[in-house]
Protein backbone atom coordinates (compact mmCIF):
# COMPACT_ATOMS: atom_id res chain seq x y z
CA UNK A 1 0.00 0.00 0.00
CA UNK A 2 1.40 3.40 -1.01
CA UNK A 3 2.57 5.82 1.96
CA UNK A 4 2.61 9.10 0.00
CA UNK A 5 0.25 11.37 1.52
CA UNK A 6 -0.19 12.54 -2.09
CA UNK A 7 -2.48 9.10 -2.21
CA UNK A 8 -4.24 9.45 0.77
CA UNK A 9 -7.94 9.33 -0.81
CA UNK A 10 -6.45 6.10 -2.33
CA UNK A 11 -5.43 5.05 1.63
CA UNK A 12 -8.83 5.91 2.94
CA UNK A 13 -10.71 3.59 0.06
CA UNK A 14 -8.72 0.88 0.95
CA UNK A 15 -9.76 1.21 4.80
CA UNK A 16 -13.10 1.12 4.14
CA UNK A 17 -13.51 -1.63 1.58
CA UNK A 18 -11.03 -4.38 3.63
CA UNK A 19 -12.63 -6.27 6.64
CA UNK A 20 -8.94 -6.61 8.35
CA UNK A 21 -8.07 -8.98 11.12
CA UNK A 22 -6.54 -6.04 13.24
CA UNK A 23 -7.35 -2.43 13.86
CA UNK A 24 -4.67 -0.49 15.52
CA UNK A 25 -6.04 2.68 17.17
CA UNK A 26 -2.61 5.39 17.68
CA UNK A 27 0.54 6.26 15.34
CA UNK A 28 2.72 6.53 18.42
CA UNK A 29 5.87 3.59 18.95
CA UNK A 30 3.62 1.33 20.77
CA UNK A 31 0.93 0.86 17.63
CA UNK A 32 3.40 1.16 14.85
CA UNK A 33 4.98 -1.75 16.58
CA UNK A 34 2.13 -3.84 16.96
CA UNK A 35 1.22 -3.02 13.48
CA UNK A 36 4.51 -4.44 12.24
CA UNK A 37 4.15 -7.21 14.37
CA UNK A 38 1.03 -8.54 13.36
CA UNK A 39 1.26 -7.62 10.25
CA UNK A 40 4.27 -9.66 9.72
CA UNK A 41 2.70 -12.62 11.29
CA UNK A 42 0.32 -12.88 8.81
CA UNK A 43 -2.51 -10.62 10.61
CA UNK A 44 -4.31 -8.18 7.81
CA UNK A 45 -3.91 -5.01 9.48
CA UNK A 46 -4.62 -1.12 9.57
CA UNK A 47 -3.74 1.65 11.72
CA UNK A 48 -5.00 5.00 12.18
CA UNK A 49 -3.46 8.05 14.11
CA UNK A 50 -5.70 11.13 14.86
CA UNK A 51 -2.65 13.34 14.63
CA UNK A 52 0.67 13.01 12.60
CA UNK A 53 2.90 9.75 13.66
CA UNK A 54 4.41 10.41 16.12
CA UNK A 55 2.96 13.46 17.46
CA UNK A 56 2.15 12.71 20.87
CA UNK A 57 4.44 11.10 23.42
CA UNK A 58 6.75 9.41 20.41
CA UNK A 59 8.52 12.34 19.64
CA UNK A 60 8.63 14.39 23.10
CA UNK A 61 11.05 11.84 25.25
CA UNK A 62 14.61 12.43 26.54
CA UNK A 63 15.47 10.52 22.92
CA UNK A 64 17.40 7.98 24.74
CA UNK A 65 16.75 4.22 24.02
CA UNK A 66 17.06 3.69 27.89
CA UNK A 67 19.14 0.84 29.78
CA UNK A 68 16.72 1.14 32.55
CA UNK A 69 19.43 1.99 35.01
CA UNK A 70 17.42 3.98 37.17
CA UNK A 71 15.64 1.60 37.88
CA UNK A 72 17.80 -0.29 40.22
CA UNK A 73 17.36 2.61 42.11
CA UNK A 74 13.88 0.98 42.94
CA UNK A 75 15.37 -2.34 42.76
CA UNK A 76 13.40 -3.46 39.64
CA UNK A 77 15.60 -6.03 38.56
CA UNK A 78 13.37 -7.55 35.63
CA UNK A 79 13.00 -4.51 34.34
CA UNK A 80 16.65 -3.97 33.94
CA UNK A 81 17.31 -7.09 32.57
CA UNK A 82 14.02 -6.39 30.27
CA UNK A 83 15.46 -3.18 28.80
CA UNK A 84 18.34 -3.07 28.88
CA UNK A 85 18.31 -6.69 26.09
CA UNK A 86 15.87 -5.09 24.54
CA UNK A 87 17.81 -1.78 23.85
CA UNK A 88 20.89 -3.58 22.12
CA UNK A 89 17.84 -5.13 19.39
CA UNK A 90 16.33 -1.61 18.79
CA UNK A 91 19.70 -0.95 18.14
CA UNK A 92 20.83 -3.83 16.13
CA UNK A 93 17.09 -3.60 13.79
CA UNK A 94 17.63 0.58 12.81
CA UNK A 95 21.26 1.26 13.46
CA UNK A 96 20.42 4.77 11.29
CA UNK A 97 18.14 6.14 14.33
CA UNK A 98 19.73 4.71 17.43
CA UNK A 99 23.54 5.48 18.40
CA UNK A 100 25.50 4.54 21.62
CA UNK A 101 26.47 6.97 23.82
CA UNK A 102 28.89 7.21 26.83
CA UNK A 103 27.29 8.49 29.72
CA UNK A 104 28.83 10.37 32.51
CA UNK A 105 27.22 9.57 36.16
CA UNK A 106 29.10 12.94 38.34
CA UNK A 107 29.16 11.44 41.80
CA UNK A 108 29.23 14.61 44.53
CA UNK A 109 28.83 14.52 47.85
CA UNK A 110 25.60 13.93 49.09
CA UNK A 111 24.20 13.36 45.72
CA UNK A 112 22.32 10.49 44.37
CA UNK A 113 24.45 7.78 44.08
CA UNK A 114 27.42 7.53 46.30
CA UNK A 115 31.03 6.04 45.12
CA UNK A 116 29.87 2.47 45.80
CA UNK A 117 26.84 2.30 44.87
CA UNK A 118 27.40 3.41 41.81
CA UNK A 119 29.88 0.93 40.77
CA UNK A 120 27.92 -2.04 42.54
CA UNK A 121 24.97 -0.54 40.71
CA UNK A 122 26.91 0.10 37.26
CA UNK A 123 28.26 -3.70 37.51
CA UNK A 124 24.81 -4.82 38.09
CA UNK A 125 23.37 -2.95 35.70
CA UNK A 126 26.18 -4.47 32.84
CA UNK A 127 25.28 -8.35 34.06
CA UNK A 128 21.36 -7.89 33.88
CA UNK A 129 21.40 -5.94 30.80
CA UNK A 130 23.91 -8.40 28.74
CA UNK A 131 26.22 -5.19 27.81
CA UNK A 132 28.73 -6.09 25.52
CA UNK A 133 31.98 -5.91 26.36
CA UNK A 134 32.92 -3.13 25.02
CA UNK A 135 30.57 -1.05 26.72
CA UNK A 136 31.26 -2.22 30.22
CA UNK A 137 30.99 0.28 32.49
CA UNK A 138 33.82 1.98 34.15
CA UNK A 139 34.69 3.97 37.55
CA UNK A 140 36.38 7.38 36.98
CA UNK A 141 38.64 9.68 39.43
CA UNK A 142 37.53 13.16 40.36
CA UNK A 143 40.50 14.27 37.31
CA UNK A 144 39.40 11.69 35.13
CA UNK A 145 35.98 13.10 35.54
CA UNK A 146 36.79 16.11 34.77
CA UNK A 147 38.33 15.85 31.60
CA UNK A 148 35.64 14.44 29.93
CA UNK A 149 33.30 16.85 31.24
CA UNK A 150 35.12 20.30 32.46
CA UNK A 151 32.04 22.59 33.04
CA UNK A 152 31.19 19.71 35.80
CA UNK A 153 30.66 21.37 39.60
CA UNK A 154 34.01 20.70 41.26
CA UNK A 155 32.58 21.19 44.96
CA UNK A 156 32.16 17.73 46.31
CA UNK A 157 32.97 15.85 43.31
CA UNK A 158 34.06 12.84 44.26
CA UNK A 159 34.48 11.07 40.53
CA UNK A 160 32.09 9.20 38.19
CA UNK A 161 30.92 6.16 36.48
CA UNK A 162 31.30 5.95 33.05
CA UNK A 163 28.72 3.60 31.12
CA UNK A 164 26.74 3.45 27.81
CA UNK A 165 23.09 4.46 26.90
CA UNK A 166 21.70 4.71 23.22
CA UNK A 167 20.62 7.82 21.49
CA UNK A 168 17.66 8.02 19.19
CA UNK A 169 15.43 9.95 17.55
CA UNK A 170 12.30 9.45 19.00
CA UNK A 171 10.43 10.21 15.72
CA UNK A 172 12.12 9.23 13.08
CA UNK A 173 12.25 5.74 14.89
CA UNK A 174 8.53 5.70 14.91
CA UNK A 175 8.29 6.48 11.08
CA UNK A 176 10.82 4.04 10.36
CA UNK A 177 8.85 1.43 12.51
CA UNK A 178 5.40 1.96 10.56
CA UNK A 179 7.24 2.34 7.11
CA UNK A 180 8.42 -1.05 7.59
CA UNK A 181 4.96 -1.99 8.63
CA UNK A 182 3.19 -0.45 5.82
CA UNK A 183 6.37 -2.21 3.03
CA UNK A 184 5.12 -5.68 4.65
CA UNK A 185 1.36 -5.12 3.68
CA UNK A 186 0.35 -3.20 6.45
CA UNK A 187 -2.65 0.17 5.96
CA UNK A 188 -1.95 3.02 8.02
CA UNK A 189 -2.75 6.57 7.76
CA UNK A 190 -2.35 10.03 10.17
CA UNK A 191 -5.14 12.36 10.54
CA UNK A 192 -7.89 10.20 11.02
CA UNK A 193 -9.22 10.58 13.65
CA UNK A 194 -11.60 7.68 15.78
CA UNK A 195 -15.03 9.35 16.41
CA UNK A 196 -17.02 6.39 17.55
CA UNK A 197 -17.36 2.12 17.83
CA UNK A 198 -19.18 0.23 15.66
CA UNK A 199 -20.43 -2.93 17.82
CA UNK A 200 -22.38 -5.99 16.59
CA UNK A 201 -24.13 -7.85 19.53
CA UNK A 202 -22.14 -6.16 22.37
CA UNK A 203 -19.05 -7.05 21.02
CA UNK A 204 -16.47 -4.29 19.27
CA UNK A 205 -16.23 -4.72 15.36
CA UNK A 206 -15.07 -1.30 13.60
CA UNK A 207 -15.09 2.33 14.02
CA UNK A 208 -16.30 5.55 12.51
CA UNK A 209 -12.84 7.69 11.82
CA UNK A 210 -13.33 11.35 10.10
CA UNK A 211 -10.78 12.35 8.02
CA UNK A 212 -8.94 15.09 9.16
CA UNK A 213 -7.71 16.46 6.31
CA UNK A 214 -11.36 16.51 4.42
CA UNK A 215 -13.36 15.82 7.34
CA UNK A 216 -14.53 12.75 5.36
CA UNK A 217 -15.80 10.06 7.40
CA UNK A 218 -15.35 5.85 6.78
CA UNK A 219 -16.53 2.68 8.55
CA UNK A 220 -13.35 0.72 9.01
CA UNK A 221 -14.21 -3.20 10.04
CA UNK A 222 -11.93 -5.33 11.62
CA UNK A 223 -11.74 -8.91 13.73
CA UNK A 224 -9.95 -7.24 16.76
CA UNK A 225 -9.64 -3.77 17.25
CA UNK A 226 -6.48 -2.47 19.52
CA UNK A 227 -6.20 1.04 21.73
CA UNK A 228 -3.09 2.38 22.19
CA UNK A 229 -3.98 5.38 21.84
CA UNK A 230 -1.20 6.45 24.67
CA UNK A 231 -2.25 9.60 26.83
CA UNK A 232 -5.74 9.26 24.52
CA UNK A 233 -6.32 5.40 25.86
CA UNK A 234 -9.25 6.55 28.53
CA UNK A 235 -11.09 8.85 25.97
CA UNK A 236 -11.48 5.94 24.08
CA UNK A 237 -12.18 2.97 26.82
CA UNK A 238 -14.82 5.89 27.84
CA UNK A 239 -16.43 5.46 24.24
CA UNK A 240 -16.18 2.17 24.83
CA UNK A 241 -17.93 2.34 28.55
CA UNK A 242 -15.21 0.04 29.37
CA UNK A 243 -13.04 3.16 32.02
CA UNK A 244 -12.92 1.56 35.09
CA UNK A 245 -10.48 -0.25 37.38
CA UNK A 246 -7.57 1.44 36.02
CA UNK A 247 -6.90 4.67 34.56
CA UNK A 248 -4.48 6.93 33.68
CA UNK A 249 -2.40 9.72 35.60
CA UNK A 250 -0.56 12.26 32.84
CA UNK A 251 2.80 13.56 33.99
CA UNK A 252 4.39 16.11 31.73
CA UNK A 253 8.04 16.61 30.78
CA UNK A 254 9.89 19.29 29.06
CA UNK A 255 13.23 19.80 27.49
CA UNK A 256 14.99 22.90 26.49
CA UNK A 257 17.72 23.24 23.78
CA UNK A 258 20.59 25.63 23.84
CA UNK A 259 23.34 26.42 21.18
CA UNK A 260 26.91 24.56 22.34
CA UNK A 261 28.13 28.54 21.61
CA UNK A 262 27.01 28.23 25.22
CA UNK A 263 26.70 25.29 26.70
CA UNK A 264 29.93 23.34 25.34
CA UNK A 265 29.02 20.36 26.63
CA UNK A 266 31.63 17.68 25.67
CA UNK A 267 29.80 14.51 27.11
CA UNK A 268 26.45 13.12 28.30
CA UNK A 269 25.92 13.76 31.50
CA UNK A 270 23.07 12.17 34.28
CA UNK A 271 22.94 14.57 36.99
CA UNK A 272 21.70 15.38 39.78
CA UNK A 273 19.34 18.78 40.38
CA UNK A 274 18.96 20.86 43.37
CA UNK A 275 16.05 18.73 44.76
CA UNK A 276 17.12 15.08 44.81
CA UNK A 277 15.96 14.36 41.11
CA UNK A 278 18.01 13.57 38.31
CA UNK A 279 18.19 14.82 34.53
CA UNK A 280 19.94 14.34 31.49
CA UNK A 281 21.97 16.57 29.47
CA UNK A 282 23.17 15.47 25.84
CA UNK A 283 24.72 16.89 23.10
CA UNK A 284 23.20 16.86 19.67
CA UNK A 285 23.55 18.46 16.34
CA UNK A 286 25.43 20.99 17.28
CA UNK A 287 23.40 21.76 20.98
CA UNK A 288 22.83 20.70 24.23
CA UNK A 289 19.76 19.73 25.14
CA UNK A 290 18.55 19.23 29.04
CA UNK A 291 15.80 17.48 30.34
CA UNK A 292 13.05 16.30 31.84
CA UNK A 293 10.30 17.53 34.73
CA UNK A 294 7.80 15.27 35.85
CA UNK A 295 4.83 17.04 37.31
CA UNK A 296 0.75 15.88 37.32
CA UNK A 297 -0.79 16.96 33.75
CA UNK A 298 -4.01 17.98 33.55
CA UNK A 299 -4.45 20.00 30.37
CA UNK A 300 -4.96 19.94 26.32
CA UNK A 301 -3.49 16.37 25.64
CA UNK A 302 -2.47 17.44 22.15
CA UNK A 303 -0.71 20.62 22.84
CA UNK A 304 1.01 20.48 26.29
CA UNK A 305 3.25 23.58 26.96
CA UNK A 306 6.32 24.81 29.13
CA UNK A 307 5.67 26.77 31.93
CA UNK A 308 7.65 29.47 33.18
CA UNK A 309 7.93 27.31 36.16
CA UNK A 310 9.43 24.32 34.22
CA UNK A 311 11.30 26.34 32.53
CA UNK A 312 12.72 28.04 35.69
CA UNK A 313 13.41 24.20 36.97
CA UNK A 314 15.21 23.29 34.25
CA UNK A 315 17.30 26.07 34.10
CA UNK A 316 18.22 26.00 37.62
CA UNK A 317 19.18 22.72 37.61
CA UNK A 318 21.52 23.55 34.58
CA UNK A 319 23.36 25.98 36.93
CA UNK A 320 23.38 23.83 39.97
CA UNK A 321 25.69 21.28 38.10
CA UNK A 322 27.25 23.50 35.73
CA UNK A 323 27.78 26.57 37.62
CA UNK A 324 30.45 28.61 35.29
CA UNK A 325 27.86 28.67 32.82
CA UNK A 326 25.32 31.17 33.69
CA UNK A 327 22.31 30.01 31.88
CA UNK A 328 19.32 32.63 31.11
CA UNK A 329 16.46 32.03 29.41
CA UNK A 330 17.80 34.13 26.28
CA UNK A 331 20.11 31.36 25.89
CA UNK A 332 16.94 29.03 25.14
CA UNK A 333 16.22 28.19 21.32
CA UNK A 334 13.62 25.85 21.47
CA UNK A 335 12.09 23.13 23.97
CA UNK A 336 9.34 20.64 23.44
CA UNK A 337 6.85 19.12 26.08
CA UNK A 338 5.42 15.93 26.29
CA UNK A 339 3.17 13.77 28.80
CA UNK A 340 3.77 10.02 29.55
CA UNK A 341 0.86 7.59 30.38
CA UNK A 342 1.20 6.50 33.84
CA UNK A 343 -1.46 3.85 35.17
CA UNK A 344 -3.15 4.75 38.71
CA UNK A 345 -5.44 1.84 40.32
CA UNK A 346 -8.40 3.11 42.04
CA UNK A 347 -8.36 3.43 45.69
CA UNK A 348 -4.55 3.34 46.04
CA UNK A 349 -3.07 6.55 46.63
CA UNK A 350 -2.65 8.86 43.90
CA UNK A 351 1.34 8.35 44.82
CA UNK A 352 1.76 5.13 43.81
CA UNK A 353 1.31 5.21 39.99
CA UNK A 354 3.24 2.55 37.26
CA UNK A 355 5.79 3.52 34.62
CA UNK A 356 5.29 -0.34 33.28
CA UNK A 357 2.92 -1.35 30.82
CA UNK A 358 -0.48 -3.14 31.28
CA UNK A 359 -2.63 -4.64 29.24
CA UNK A 360 -6.85 -4.66 29.36
CA UNK A 361 -9.70 -6.35 27.48
CA UNK A 362 -12.52 -4.77 28.28
CA UNK A 363 -16.44 -6.87 27.70
CA UNK A 364 -17.02 -5.57 24.00
CA UNK A 365 -13.44 -7.18 22.98
CA UNK A 366 -11.69 -4.08 22.88
CA UNK A 367 -7.81 -4.74 23.67
CA UNK A 368 -6.02 -1.58 25.51
CA UNK A 369 -2.57 -1.36 25.80
CA UNK A 370 -1.10 1.71 27.87
CA UNK A 371 2.24 2.40 29.87
CA UNK A 372 5.35 1.15 29.07
CA UNK A 373 8.42 2.84 27.96
CA UNK A 374 10.01 3.57 24.50
CA UNK A 375 12.92 1.04 24.63
CA UNK A 376 10.26 -1.91 25.10
CA UNK A 377 8.18 -0.75 22.38
CA UNK A 378 8.97 -4.21 20.46
CA UNK A 379 8.32 -6.89 23.51
CA UNK A 380 5.19 -4.78 24.08
CA UNK A 381 4.17 -5.61 20.80
CA UNK A 382 4.98 -8.97 20.58
CA UNK A 383 2.76 -9.63 24.28
CA UNK A 384 0.14 -7.69 22.35
CA UNK A 385 -0.18 -9.84 19.10
CA UNK A 386 0.43 -12.94 21.56
CA UNK A 387 -2.93 -12.01 23.12
CA UNK A 388 -3.90 -11.72 19.84
CA UNK A 389 -2.68 -14.94 18.66
CA UNK A 390 -4.57 -16.59 21.25
CA UNK A 391 -7.76 -15.24 20.57
CA UNK A 392 -8.13 -16.13 16.60
CA UNK A 393 -6.80 -19.60 17.54
CA UNK A 394 -10.14 -19.51 20.42
CA UNK A 395 -12.57 -18.22 18.28
CA UNK A 396 -11.54 -19.26 14.62
CA UNK A 397 -9.28 -22.19 14.53
CA UNK A 398 -6.53 -19.79 12.79
CA UNK A 399 -3.04 -19.96 13.57
CA UNK A 400 -0.24 -17.46 12.71
CA UNK A 401 3.42 -17.45 12.63
CA UNK A 402 5.85 -17.04 15.52
CA UNK A 403 7.23 -13.44 16.54
CA UNK A 404 9.57 -12.66 13.92
CA UNK A 405 10.96 -8.23 14.86
CA UNK A 406 13.43 -9.67 17.01
CA UNK A 407 15.62 -9.93 14.10
CA UNK A 408 13.80 -8.25 11.24
CA UNK A 409 15.54 -4.39 10.52
CA UNK A 410 13.26 -1.81 10.34
CA UNK A 411 12.95 0.35 7.30
CA UNK A 412 16.39 2.03 6.37
CA UNK A 413 18.06 -0.82 8.77
CA UNK A 414 18.96 -2.71 5.83
CA UNK A 415 22.86 -1.67 6.50
CA UNK A 416 24.61 -5.00 7.24
CA UNK A 417 24.12 -4.30 10.85
CA UNK A 418 25.50 -1.67 13.31
CA UNK A 419 29.02 -2.44 12.89
CA UNK A 420 28.77 -2.27 9.18
CA UNK A 421 27.01 0.83 9.33
CA UNK A 422 30.36 3.40 9.55
CA UNK A 423 31.57 1.83 6.35
CA UNK A 424 27.87 2.13 4.63
CA UNK A 425 28.11 5.90 5.75
CA UNK A 426 31.18 6.39 4.46
CA UNK A 427 30.30 4.73 0.63
CA UNK A 428 26.64 6.17 0.82
CA UNK A 429 28.28 9.82 1.38
CA UNK A 430 30.67 9.52 -1.41
CA UNK A 431 27.29 9.37 -4.00
CA UNK A 432 25.59 12.28 -1.86
CA UNK A 433 28.56 14.06 -3.04
CA UNK A 434 28.03 13.37 -6.81
CA UNK A 435 24.44 14.31 -7.33
CA UNK A 436 25.54 17.91 -5.84
CA UNK A 437 25.50 17.70 -1.76
CA UNK A 438 28.41 18.70 0.33
CA UNK A 439 30.33 15.86 2.51
CA UNK A 440 28.59 17.53 5.50
CA UNK A 441 24.59 17.47 4.06
CA UNK A 442 25.50 13.72 2.38
CA UNK A 443 27.03 12.91 5.80
CA UNK A 444 23.64 13.71 7.13
CA UNK A 445 20.81 12.34 4.87
CA UNK A 446 23.11 9.07 5.09
CA UNK A 447 22.27 8.93 8.48
CA UNK A 448 18.63 10.10 8.94
CA UNK A 449 17.99 7.41 6.37
CA UNK A 450 19.89 4.82 6.16
CA UNK A 451 19.04 1.96 3.78
CA UNK A 452 16.33 4.54 2.02
CA UNK A 453 19.20 7.04 0.96
CA UNK A 454 19.36 5.56 -2.35
CA UNK A 455 15.51 6.19 -2.67
CA UNK A 456 15.92 9.96 -1.26
CA UNK A 457 19.22 10.66 -3.51
CA UNK A 458 16.59 9.61 -6.58
CA UNK A 459 14.97 12.71 -5.91
CA UNK A 460 17.95 14.55 -7.51
CA UNK A 461 17.21 13.54 -11.01
CA UNK A 462 14.05 15.59 -10.80
CA UNK A 463 15.57 18.49 -8.68
CA UNK A 464 17.82 19.01 -11.53
CA UNK A 465 15.35 18.91 -14.28
CA UNK A 466 12.86 21.55 -12.85
CA UNK A 467 15.96 23.59 -10.81
CA UNK A 468 14.67 26.64 -12.64
CA UNK A 469 11.38 26.87 -10.96
CA UNK A 470 12.78 25.31 -8.24
CA UNK A 471 13.21 27.67 -5.18
CA UNK A 472 14.40 24.87 -2.72
CA UNK A 473 18.28 23.75 -2.37
CA UNK A 474 18.79 19.75 -3.27
CA UNK A 475 19.47 19.00 0.65
CA UNK A 476 15.89 20.95 1.23
CA UNK A 477 13.96 19.42 -1.42
CA UNK A 478 15.12 15.88 -0.97
CA UNK A 479 14.10 15.96 2.40
CA UNK A 480 11.29 17.40 1.51
CA UNK A 481 9.90 15.05 -1.70
CA UNK A 482 10.77 11.72 -0.13
CA UNK A 483 8.67 12.70 3.41
CA UNK A 484 6.06 13.52 1.13
CA UNK A 485 5.85 10.62 -1.43
CA UNK A 486 7.56 7.87 1.01
CA UNK A 487 6.57 9.15 4.85
CA UNK A 488 3.04 11.01 4.27
CA UNK A 489 4.20 14.06 5.71
CA UNK A 490 0.73 15.68 5.42
CA UNK A 491 1.14 19.10 6.87
CA UNK A 492 4.47 21.94 7.12
CA UNK A 493 4.30 20.77 10.71
CA UNK A 494 5.16 17.52 10.28
CA UNK A 495 8.15 17.81 8.00
CA UNK A 496 9.60 20.16 10.40
CA UNK A 497 9.05 18.07 13.36
CA UNK A 498 9.15 14.48 13.04
CA UNK A 499 10.33 13.77 9.62
CA UNK A 500 13.67 16.91 9.75
CA UNK A 501 13.51 17.46 13.86
CA UNK A 502 15.17 20.86 12.71
CA UNK A 503 11.98 22.68 14.75
CA UNK A 504 13.98 21.19 17.95
CA UNK A 505 17.38 21.02 16.58
CA UNK A 506 17.51 23.66 14.24
CA UNK A 507 14.98 26.01 14.39
CA UNK A 508 16.87 29.12 12.53
CA UNK A 509 16.84 26.16 9.64
CA UNK A 510 13.08 25.79 9.86
CA UNK A 511 12.76 29.68 10.43
CA UNK A 512 14.59 30.11 6.76
CA UNK A 513 12.58 27.34 4.69
CA UNK A 514 9.45 27.76 6.07
CA UNK A 515 7.64 29.54 3.98
CA UNK A 516 9.19 28.23 1.00
CA UNK A 517 8.38 24.44 1.91
CA UNK A 518 4.97 25.93 2.76
CA UNK A 519 4.35 26.86 -1.10
CA UNK A 520 5.89 23.40 -2.69
CA UNK A 521 4.01 21.59 -0.17
CA UNK A 522 0.48 23.67 -1.44
CA UNK A 523 1.41 22.79 -4.68
CA UNK A 524 2.26 19.14 -4.43
CA UNK A 525 -1.04 18.50 -2.84
CA UNK A 526 -3.14 20.72 -4.26
CA UNK A 527 -4.14 22.91 -0.80
CA UNK A 528 -6.60 25.91 -1.33
CA UNK A 529 -6.04 29.49 0.30
CA UNK A 530 -8.02 28.28 2.86
CA UNK A 531 -5.89 25.28 4.17
CA UNK A 532 -2.65 26.96 3.03
CA UNK A 533 -3.44 29.79 5.42
CA UNK A 534 -4.51 27.59 8.04
CA UNK A 535 -1.37 25.24 7.70
CA UNK A 536 1.00 28.34 7.83
CA UNK A 537 -0.18 29.32 10.56
CA UNK A 538 -0.12 26.19 12.78
CA UNK A 539 3.31 26.24 11.60
CA UNK A 540 4.16 29.74 12.75
CA UNK A 541 2.24 29.20 16.40
CA UNK A 542 4.76 25.82 16.89
CA UNK A 543 8.04 27.54 16.03
CA UNK A 544 6.73 30.25 18.66
CA UNK A 545 5.64 27.61 21.13
CA UNK A 546 9.03 26.15 20.99
CA UNK A 547 11.04 28.95 22.53
CA UNK A 548 8.07 30.78 24.67
CA UNK A 549 6.66 29.64 28.21
CA UNK A 550 3.36 30.30 29.53
CA UNK A 551 3.75 32.62 32.56
CA UNK A 552 1.44 31.46 35.62
CA UNK A 553 -1.77 33.17 34.44
CA UNK A 554 -2.11 32.19 30.98
CA UNK A 555 -1.26 28.78 32.30
CA UNK A 556 -4.89 28.70 34.45
CA UNK A 557 -6.43 29.48 30.90
CA UNK A 558 -5.56 26.35 29.38
CA UNK A 559 -5.35 24.02 31.70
Amino acid sequence: MSFSSEKRNEVLQQLEAVNYDVLVIGGGITGCGIALDAQTRGMKTALVEMQDFAAGTSSRSTKLVHGGLRYLKQFEVKMVAEVGKERAIVYENGPHVTTPEWMLLPIHEGGTFGKFSTSIGLLVYDFLAGVKSSERRSMLSIEETLKREPLLKKEGLKGGGYYVEYKTDDARLTIEVVKEAVKQGATAINYTKVEQFIYENGVVKGVIVVDQVTNKSISIYAKKIVNAAGPWVDTLREKDNSKQGKSLQLTKGIHLVIDQSRFPLNQAVYFDTPDGRMVFAIPRDGKTYVGTTDTVYKGDLAHPRMTTEDREYVIDAINYMFPFLNITVKDVESSWTGLRPLIHEDGKDPSEISRKDEIWTSDSGLITIAGGKLTGYRKMAEIVVDLLVKKFKEEDGRTFSDCITKTLPISGGNVGGSKQFPAFVEEKVKKGIKIGLSREEAEKLVKRYGSNVDEVFKYSKFHLENSSDMELPLYVFLQLIYSINEEMTTKPIDFFNRRTGTLLFDIHWAREWKDKVVTYMAAALEWNGEQTCNYQKELEQHIEDAYTALDEETKEKVS
